[in-house]
């Protein structure tokens, strides 16, 4: 049987398991066909069933969170954690509090941050959780009671030496304060049992610019490779909250020129970028007074707003998906490609559609999935609970000098394992196999468990 004839059989069986399932599906298919051509020769690795055993999370938990509003109404909602995989390393992986939340999206999460984290290479298995609560609209008191409740259930299935959830969309420091502090409060113990937590008790510095940081650090070594930098390049960026914003920030440090950003509204285009001044504007906008990125343009006039459309349109040389899944389809990456982009680097996670990737790929533009693109947030939450267990705080230009190294190392093991000639590294197919062969390493090593 061929690697295609293999892979086909393995999708075919993954989607008789998990009906219905189609990010994770998705999320399967875009690792396991790099890695099928390149086991082809591995009889072990099959043997083992290696791949199959990936694709089958250790453990999927749910459970239902009842709180109560600031009416006195009884509100229920669903919660989860999948532990896909801690050969590794203990569980590591945010938690995601969204009406879009579902068990496929948390699976195609989980599965995706076992590659992502392996990639850093520190020792941190994959998992992912979350709720279909959503934060926005709510009170404090509300979010905080939702928090409360969520984490006395949550706590069954997690420890520092276990599982260590972290923030992802709609859980940021105000959440991740509130579930520690009832963590704390039920087990009468201070230890880094999240990430994302705030200075105050165990936080790290940069860990709110960390992914945005990391994925322009990875274009810019994409760019290095052909002897070019981000200098003068035009750049769209979707999203506008904590990966966006950062994205946008370490550009302009970079001397490109910031084009767009997002919400689920719709999209800003400023002819004459985003500068420091403006960038200001929009985080004050968005992570404090949570008001929707249309505003922009009352304070910037010559600025236009696009309503229900992505960025994808405006003509870039660079493009960084930084808002959700799937946000990037075929139409969208033509156009791209026809209006002169060279590349792309994902700060969301999956935020490009299978079709998409397959254009990149035909088209030989520098495009890193998330999976390594955006891997600098996990990079510095497990930096952060290093400084727990030995109850220190690095500096900031420590941390810096940190996410930069690993980031660069990141490009380096994906260059290794794509690189195809002299002129075309598939950084697709390399981040895909470097993410793999760590953890399928220790799988074997560690027998059949």
């Amino acid at each position: 049987m061929s690697a295609e004839e293999k892979l086909q059989a393995f999708m075919e069986g993954l989607k008789k398991r998990n009906p219905g399932q189609r990010e994770f599906h998705q999320a399967v298919y875009e690792v396991a066909k790099s890695v099928f051509p390149y086991i082809e020769d591995k009889p072990l690795h099959h043997e083992q069933r290696v791949m199959e055993r990936l694709a089958e999370p250790d453990r999927v938990v749910s459970f239902r969170i009842c709180w109560d509003d600031d009416k006195g109404n009884i509100r229920v909602n669903r919660g989860w954690r999948v532990q896909n995989n801690n050969a590794i390393g203990p569980y590591k992986g945010g938690l995601r509090f969204h009406t879009s939340v579902n068990e496929s999206v948390l699976k195609f999460l989980a599965f995706e941050q076992t590659f992502k984290n392996s990639l850093t290479g520190l020792p941190l298995g994959g998992g992912k959780g979350g709720s279909n609560f959503n934060p926005h609209g709510k009170s404090d008191n509300e979010v905080m009671r939702f928090c409360q409740s969520f984490m006395t259930e949550l706590s069954h299935y997690t420890g520092a030496n276990i599982d260590i959830p972290a923030g992802d969309i709609g859980v940021g420091p105000r959440e991740i304060g509130y579930m520690f502090g009832q963590y704390k409060r039920m087990t009468h113990e201070f230890t880094g049992i999240l990430t994302g937590k705030g200075m105050e008790f165990g936080g790290s510095l940069i860990r709110a610019e960390a992914t945005g940081y990391g994925t322009v650090y990875m274009m810019h070594d994409m760019l290095q490779e052909k002897n070019d930098s981000l200098e003068g390049k035009t750049v769209s960026i979707s999203g506008a909250g904590n990966v966006a914003v950062y994205a946008a920030e370490k550009c302009l440090q970079l001397g490109a020129k910031v084009l767009t950003m997002s919400d689920s509204n719709g999209f800003i285009y400023d002819e004459d970028g985003i500068d420091e001044e403006k960038l200001e504007y929009i985080k004050n906008l968005k992570m404090v007074k949570r008001k929707r990125i249309e505003e922009y343009t009352g304070k910037y006039t010559k600025a236009i707003y696009n309503s229900d459309k992505r960025p994808w349109i405006v003509p870039c040389q660079i493009a960084l998906p930084c808002s959700t899944q799937n946000e990037l389809n075929r139409e969208e990456a033509a156009v791209l490609v026809n209006n002169g982009c060279m590349g792309v680097s994902e700060g969301a996670n999956m935020p490009t559609e299978q079709n998409a990737i397959d254009l990149f790929q035909e088209q030989k533009i520098l495009y890193m999935p998330s999976k390594a693109a955006n891997a600098g947030g996990v990079a510095i939450s497990g930096i952060e609970m290093s400084q727990n267990s030995a109850r220190i705080s690095w500096k900031e230009e420590e941390l810096q000098d940190l996410l930069r190294t690993i980031m660069h190392d990141i490009h380096q093991k994906c260059a290794h394992y794509g690189r195809e000639s002299d002129t075309y590294i598939d950084y697709f197919k390399g981040a895909n196999i470097a993410g793999y062969v760590k953890v399928a390493d220790a799988m074997l090593a560690f027998g059949v468990v």
